[in-house]
């Protein structure tokens, strides 16, 4: 049959998780690379990460699923690890035309884990450290040359979304919900979600769903352009969409993608530094003065929003 699975840690996923042949569950990362290439020749088997995210290949169709059910899926560094590592595989693999995210258990994932967050509160040289991490893993679904779709049930929420929103494509279940919360914290999005979404669902919408920091539902979603898709069998639907993206030339596919992106976004690295630099004003503390009734002094924030040419010379290290 092949090679056994690796023990699984405790907590993680038993029996339940088992698939038929056509839909066997892959662990990702980079450790457990070569190991997958030779276990492919004889057309097995499991592998996963730490327990926290699986791969599923159905036909040339890769699942990458988020499986920290007990968290939520809340993003910490290992999850993020875990998810850059499964999308670089995928990248890599001539024999995966199409990728798919999803979450395991009630929701897609609600965001940054608030453990990881609190971790860097007394640390804010962390941040840039942090969040570098997160972008590059991100970055990895809108550069590889494969449409890459995101899976949303139950929610969907600041960090998740702005992963989300490195995707090609979004479908939606009926009764999910999504949203950028960060500014009733006093924060940014800072991970790609300030610079994507104005390009997904225009200037106007994008300033209403950041500035007032709502959360909407899968209908509004829709109707925003945020999802592509909507309906009340989400596996169904995605199953409809990859199709359609496979009966297509995937060279062709990947080609439009890239050109399609880099007209969408000429200058997304300097506005991915223009984040992280907002950010860090909002970290210092006087960010937050507008969550409760205070107003941030105009001089911090002129320093704050340096001029576009200085940042394009100095953030393409950062972001690429």
């Amino acid at each position: 049959m092949g090679r056994r699975p690796k023990k699984l840690a405790e907590g993680a996923h038993g029996p339940e998780c088992a698939a038929p042949d056509d839909k066997r569950p892959r662990g990702s990362g980079r450790a457990a690379t070569g190991e997958r290439a030779k276990a492919n020749l004889k057309g097995t088997v499991p592998f996963r990460l730490a327990g926290v995210v699986v791969t599923e290949d159905r036909g040339a169709v890769r699942h990458v699923v988020l499986d920290r059910p007990e968290k939520r899926n809340a993003l910490n560094l290992e999850l993020v690890e875990a998810i850059g590592g499964a999308l670089r595989e995928a990248a890599a693999d001539p024999q995966v035309r199409v990728v798919v995210l999803r979450g395991n258990g009630p929701v897609f994932s609600a965001g940054m884990d608030v453990a990881a967050l609190a971790g860097l509160a007394g640390q804010p040289e962390q941040l840039r450290p942090f969040r570098r991490t997160i972008i590059e893993a991100w970055n990895l679904a809108e550069e590889m040359p494969k449409p890459t779709i995101c899976a949303i049930h139950g929610a969907c929420l600041g960090g998740a979304l702005e992963l989300a929103l490195a995707c090609d494509l979004r479908v939606m279940s009926e009764d999910a919900v999504v949203g950028l919360p960060e500014t009733k914290l006093g924060l940014v999005p800072d991970l790609g979600g300030s610079s994507r979404l104005p390009q997904v669902v225009g200037l106007g919408r994008a300033k209403e769903l950041i500035m007032t920091g709502r959360v909407i539902g899968a209908a509004d979603a829709e109707r925003y352009g945020l999802a592509n898709r909507v309906a009340p069998s989400l596996d169904a639907a995605v199953n409809e969409l990859a199709d359609e993206l496979l009966g297509c030339a995937p060279i062709a596919v990947g080609l439009a993608k890239r050109l399609m992106d880099a007209s969408a976004r000429p200058a997304l690295s300097t506005t991915l530094e223009l984040e992280v630099t907002a950010q860090e004003l909002c970290a210092r503390g006087p960010g937050r003065g507008r969550a409760r009734g205070r107003r941030t002094p105009r001089t911090e924030l002129q320093r704050a929003i340096v001029p576009l040419p200085f940042l394009a010379a100095n953030s393409l290290a950062l972001a690429r």
